[in-house]
């Protein structure tokens, strides 16, 4: 019998590689059933909801609010686990810079904000942005996600937009790409991730894993 709970919903709102989040999920969650879904209902029944994002933020915000799914989003974070990945967490903030400006989630306090054009690392150096590729996550505060992972491993990052880590109680680990950045936020039932764990090898699968098992404190 498995040790998982039984349905793991992933919201399908036409934006990310779903596929490849569905795949991982089941490597690691034998016995569990993993739904790829547009349908309120069913995430509604589901006793874990994972809230990806690929793409532009205006086109993300626009599907979200089309399919009403922010509704959905806010309603599970009070009821089970969600996980939010890369751009389902800069979803979840008040505001994104993308696109002159977009509104988003208001979830979770703080905004999103552009690496830049001529974004340079401390010794002048330009970088590459959108960030993308692997780099170090340094855990700043502990959580059964975290379970398993050494800290300062390495997951796989593709962005241009970041949400700011400085005096934001919900980060609960950063990365560095010329500045500090959060990688994840964690606040009740929701923990998000900047980064890919669906594409970040044996520490990315650990962290599904983890969120599998994770029960939330009441």
């Amino acid at each position: 019998m498995s040790d998982f709970r039984d349905h793991i919903a992933i919201i399908d709102y036409g934006m990310g590689n779903l596929h490849s989040v569905a795949k991982a999920l089941e490597h690691v969650s034998a016995g569990a059933k993993i739904t790829v879904t547009s349908d309120p209902k069913v995430v509604e029944n589901a006793d874990r909801v994972v809230f990806p994002g690929v793409g532009a933020i205006r086109d993300c915000m626009h599907e979200i609010n089309r399919l009403d799914i922010g509704r959905v989003v806010k309603q599970a974070i009070q009821e089970k686990p969600v996980l939010a990945i890369c751009v389902g967490m800069q979803a979840l903030m008040q505001v994104s810079e993308e696109n002159g400006g977009i509104d988003c989630l208001d979830i979770l306090p703080g905004q999103v904000k552009y690496f830049g054009d001529s974004h340079k690392d401390a010794q002048g150096k330009k970088l590459k942005v959108p960030h993308m590729g692997w780099n170090n996550v340094i855990q700043q505060q502990d959580h059964p996600l975290w379970q398993s992972i050494q800290q300062g491993s390495r997951f796989y990052f593709v962005h241009s937009y970041y949400v700011e880590s400085v005096n934001n109680p919900h980060v609960f680990a950063t990365c560095d790409y010329g500045l500090e950045f959060a990688a994840s936020l964690q606040k009740g039932n929701l923990f998000a991730v900047q980064f890919h764990p669906e594409k970040s090898a044996d520490a990315g699968l650990q962290l599904l894993k983890n969120f599998c098992h994770w029960q939330p404190e009441a």
